[in-house]
This record gives structure tokens, sequence and C-alpha cells, in this order.
């Protein structure tokens, strides 16, 4: 499984890397502020408009820093399960095979030494091997900046007014995802694998339990977002941005 994620992101990195001609950026900072994204009602209809903050959406594309930080966080997320018995683990021995001399044979001191058969294994891979990575906080807030800035910059970011559920209900959140796809006119609940990524803005038991289901549709809290997370989906899904937006900046000023 953290193969099959770390495979994932490499290809969304990959992907989200443009040559500059075609990365579309505000030129100036009027541009910047005017850049503005419609907000969606749980119907899929367009009740508003909203100005991307340009402390969070106006971000310079940074692909190197954007690859050392998503890559470390692949990392830290490893889990190192291989492990092979060195001849102190191995089952047997504890005894000499045969006498130092006059057997005519080579001399061994355990039958868990590494050249015999069931022996011990030599510079195998070991569970206490640590793999992760140090990465300092301004670098993962900056890689969230600039990956939220080039969502939104190819329209790969929508907003959504607000999401209530009374109780955990798939089939309401399948319906929600289709009236939001059909009317911004992407694919939310395709076969398409990590179609989508829900940011909430806080804690929704009910939330997060309608879309658990979902295989290609992820939810998350805002508190909670990072580059990779950002890189893995095709589309990020924001509901309730003025909230969202207040968790994120608090963060980048930390």
């Amino acid at each position: 499984m953290a193969t099959a994620k770390k495979t994932i992101a490499k290809k969304a990195v990959k992907k989200a890397v443009k040559p500059a001609a075609e990365v579309r950026a505000p030129k100036s900072r009027a541009e910047k502020a005017a850049l503005e994204l419609p907000v969606y009602s749980v119907a899929g209809k367009e009740v508003s408009k909203l100005a991307l903050p340009t402390e969070l959406f106006g971000a310079k594309w940074r692909a190197d820093l954007v690859h050392q930080v998503v890559t470390a966080q692949q990392a830290n997320a490893r889990q190192n399960r291989a492990h092979t018995k060195d001849r102190s683990e191995v089952a047997g021995g504890g005894k000499k095979p045969w006498k130092q001399k006059g057997t005519g044979q080579a001399r061994h001191g355990s039958m868990r030494s590494p050249i015999w058969r069931h022996g011990g294994i030599t510079f195998g891979p070991r569970s206490e091997r640590d793999y992760g990575e140090k990465v300092n906080k301004k670098a993962k807030t900056q890689a969230l900046l600039s990956a939220l800035s080039k969502k939104a910059a190819d329209g790969e970011v929508l907003f959504v007014e607000k999401l209530a559920f009374e109780a955990p209900k798939t089939a309401e959140a399948v319906q929600f995802l289709a009236s939001l796809g059909k009317a911004a006119g992407v694919e939310l609940r395709g076969r398409r694998n990590n179609a989508a990524l829900i940011v909430l803005p806080a804690y929704d038991a009910n939330a997060l339990a309608s879309f658990r289901n979902m295989g290609n549709v992820a939810t998350i809290e805002a508190r909670e977002l990072s580059a990779l997370d950002v890189l893995s989906y095709r589309t990020l899904v924001i509901v309730n941005p003025e909230a969202a937006y207040g968790v994120l900046t608090n963060r980048s000023k930390k």
C-alpha cells in the first residue's frame, strides 16, 4: 500500500511540473487579487464568487522545493517491515560443529554462520532502519502554498459553501459529488483513482463517514493538509472556504 501511494504521488509531482510557458500564473499583483472562483452549494448551483487571497493562492510555483518536501513526506510515511535475521537471531547452533583440528574439514565455530544453510543473513534489510528525513516547518509551509497556487492556477480547486450531513449517508455524498462535478465540468465520481480530496474546515464525523467508502475520494481537515495531499489528488474541493482560509492562514504564519 505504501509503495502504491508513493508511485501515485510521484506521478502527481511529475504531472504538476510543466514548462514555464504552460504555467498559467498571474502577471501582476492586481491580476492575482482579481482571480476569482465560483462557490457552489450542496446541490451544485453557483451561489457566489470568491476572490482568492494572494497569501494562500498567489505563491510562485517552486518545483524543486515541492519535490524535496513531497519525497521527504513519502519517506517519513514509509513503513519498514522487511527484516532478516542475523547469526545471533536464527535458531540452532550454540555448539561447535566439530573440533578445530584433526577432522580434515574446514574449521567452523557455529552452524548459524552466514555461510551455512539456514544460517544468518549478512547485510540483509533490518526493521530498525529509519528512512525518515527532516523537513523544516517553513519549507513545508511554502511547499503547501506553492501546490495550492498551482492547483488554483490550473483550475483544479472547487469551493463549496457548506457541507452538512445529519447522519452518515454515502448515497448523499455520491449525489453531492455528481451535482458538483456536473456544475463544475469535472469528473468526481468516475473510475479514475484519486479523483478528489475533500478539505473540511474542522472535524466532521458524519462527513468523514459518508465519504469513507469511496475508493477514489478522500477527506482531510484543513489543519492536516500538506503538499503531498494536494498533489496526490486531481481535484481539491474546499468546504466552507472562509473557515478553511482562517485555518490555512494561521498555519502559514507559524
